[in-house]
């Protein structure tokens, strides 16, 4: 599948695919910056920047070398993608084992290219982290990643899109909602409930449930509007307890079959919470839509 927005950051659970649907709930031309605390692959702020939907954009994380990764894209693209370069031919010469050592020396100097390429060449692209905060997702042996030249390409298209109208930056997600402005927006795609600790640990900080009730409550408080991704369902798993209704809509999105069912053979349907603050007007869906060549429904609850 083919994309129009670039996504230089390989990321699973990236929202690339239903950036369209959560757009849709942002009035045109009303709001000026958007405000990604849990940046991650930025795949909202991408596809905004992409539609000239605001005049600004900041996005954060707590992952510090991923918030350097975005820094290169936005000041040196070319520098990051010739560092990328040189890590991807690297493992040509030793294949697997060099994955190993790059991870090992990540762990070491958090280097931000260095992680540009665990994230592009690990199983399924998703990010592990142990409970001492070192990456230790394994490398996938079914392929090699993505190649130098199509990576390249999108961090160019990346940095073109987002040139002079975005900042980076590492911090905690309540210090960016305590700077929030009139004229803001928020989207945010936190770590879901289950994810941050236990054997599961897929971040490198976890967020609780009594913390993000806390801070959407600071946000509504501050009328400053916001699009939040957070629990969901995959078949007969849950990714946690629906958040309490007063804080906004919630909107279901069936997008449809995993892939991680479809390689295990089975039928599993992936479907994902959107809540909406009450300042934004509600979007009612009446048909299936078609968001860049993937079907999602919307079903809109309370």
């Amino acid at each position: 599948m083919r994309f129009s927005v670039p996504h230089p950051i390989p990321y699973q659970g990236s929202k690339r695919r239903l950036a369209n649907a959560i757009l849709s709930h942002i009035p045109e031309s009303r709001y000026r910056r958007l405000v990604e605390p849990f940046a991650g692959s930025a795949a909202v702020t991408l596809a905004a920047a992409a539609q000239g939907r605001f005049s600004s954009y900041l996005i954060g994380d707590a992952l510090e070398p991923l918030v350097g990764i975005w820094k290169g894209i936005l000041s040196q693209p070319d520098e990051i993608a010739d560092c990328y370069e040189v890590l991807w031919l690297r493992e040509r010469e030793c294949p697997i084992d060099a994955y190993y050592e790059i991870r090992a020396e990540f762990n070491c100097d958090r280097n931000p290219a260095k992680l540009l390429y665990l994230l592009a060449r690990c199983v399924k692209n998703s990010v592990r982290f142990n409970p001492s905060g070192e990456f230790n997702q394994s490398p996938d042996k079914r392929r090699t990643g993505t190649r130098p030249e199509t990576m390249r390409a999108e961090i160019l298209a990346a940095h073109r899109a987002l040139m002079g109208k975005c900042k980076a930056v590492h911090c905690d997600f309540m210090s960016l909602f305590e700077q929030a402005r009139e004229g803001d927006l928020f989207y945010l795609d936190p770590p879901y409930q289950g994810t941050s600790d236990g054997r599961d640990r897929r971040y490198i900080s976890g967020i609780s449930r009594e913390q993000l009730i806390e801070g959407l409550k600071l946000l509504n408080q501050r009328q400053i509007p916001f699009i939040l991704s957070y629990d969901g369902s995959c078949g007969s798993r849950s990714y946690g307890e629906p958040l309490p209704e007063g804080l906004g809509k919630r909107i279901l999105l069936d997008v449809g079959r995993s892939s991680q069912a479809t390689l295990n053979g089975k039928e599993d349907v992936t479907v994902e919470s959107l809540y909406v603050a009450h300042l934004l007007p509600t979007v009612h869906y009446e048909r299936m839509l078609r968001l860049d060549d993937f079907s999602a429904q919307a079903l809109l609850f309370g």
